[in-house]
This record gives C-alpha cells, structure tokens and sequence, in this order.
C-alpha cells in the first residue's frame, strides 16, 4: 500500500514539475526530471518510509543518520546545488566549494521546490510556500553566490507576482535572452 501511494505521489510531483518546465520552454528538462526516483535504491527507501505529507528521505535520515535515497538523487540530477559541489582550486585551497549552476537547471529547481510544495501542501498551497521553505533552510545551504542571487529572486518573485509573472520572467529574461 505505501509503495503505490509513495509512486502516486512522485508521479504527481513529476507532472507538476513537467507542466511548469514546459511552461518556459524547458521540455526535455521537464520530461527527465527526477526519474532516477522511480530506482530501486530510490523507490524502494520512499515506500518504506512513505507518510505522504513530507519527503520520505527525511523519515529514513531520522531512522538511520543519512539518506541513502538522496545520497543517490543529488548526484544524478544536475536541479539540486548538492550535484554542484566539488573541490575548490580557488576559495578554499584543496576543500569543497559550491560551483555556479546553469540557469536552465536553477530554473528547474524552482519548478521542483514549487512541484514539492504543492504536493506536500495540497490546497493549502501558496505561492509564498516555496519562498519560505527556502528561507527555512537556507543558512546552512552551500550555494554558489550567483545562483544563490537568482533562486531568491525567482523564489521572491513568485510569491510576490505569482507564476504567470515568473514564467514570463524567465521565459524572456532568463532561457531566452540573448547573451
């Protein structure tokens, strides 16, 4: 029972990422996105800890320390600053340094954060959710500052101006300006 509510609720997260990415013009973005959720080191740690109002990967960290389900996810999906952590040649002399994202995959973590809030807040969605559970987490995010600048304006804009606003923002000014 909780391994097909757990898959209904991906697939759910995944439709609503795929319709905002195709919404800017993000289509390939939108259709890959989070599929490595739906692998056995991924799904099966999400049925197991499934309570259906908050991430799975929380569940199994409080269970055992860490979260073999997102040790695997962050490092194959290029919408999470955890996949853009490396070592540092240059701030900080032979240790680990946020690196900047690429617009496109800043864009898709948007839509994520957007998709997670909205599955997990059902109708008592907002468009300030995003924005504050950013806010929740932030100070101990190791985010590039560039990156950084950018998700807090698009997350602020979306709770300001709402979706329609943001998307034509990125739209014109983001995906497709002409550098």
């Amino acid at each position: 029972m909780k391994a097909w509510k757990h898959f209904k609720t991906i697939t759910h997260h995944k439709r609503l990422v795929m319709e905002g990415c195709f919404k800017v013009g993000l289509y390939r973005q939108g259709l890959l996105h989070d599929l490595s959720k739906f692998s056995p080191t991924e799904f099966m740690v999400g049925a197991k800890y499934y309570q259906g109002n908050r991430s799975p990967n929380n569940a199994e960290r409080e269970a055992i320390g860490y979260s073999s389900a997102w040790l695997h996810h962050k490092g194959r999906n290029k919408h999470h600053y955890e996949y853009w952590i490396d070592y540092s040649t240059k701030e900080i002399k032979g240790g680990m340094a946020p690196a900047k994202m690429p617009e496109k995959y800043v864009v898709e973590m948007l839509m994520d954060r957007i998709a997670a809030c909205k599955t997990y807040n059902g109708s008592n969605y907002t468009q300030k959710d995003p924005l504050i559970y950013y806010l929740k987490g932030r100070e101990n995010a190791p985010i590039h500052p560039e990156t950084k600048a950018l998700l807090e304006c698009l997350l602020t804009m979306l709770a300001e101006e709402g979706e329609e606003e943001t998307f034509a923002y990125i739209r014109q000014n983001i995906l497709h300006r002409k550098h």
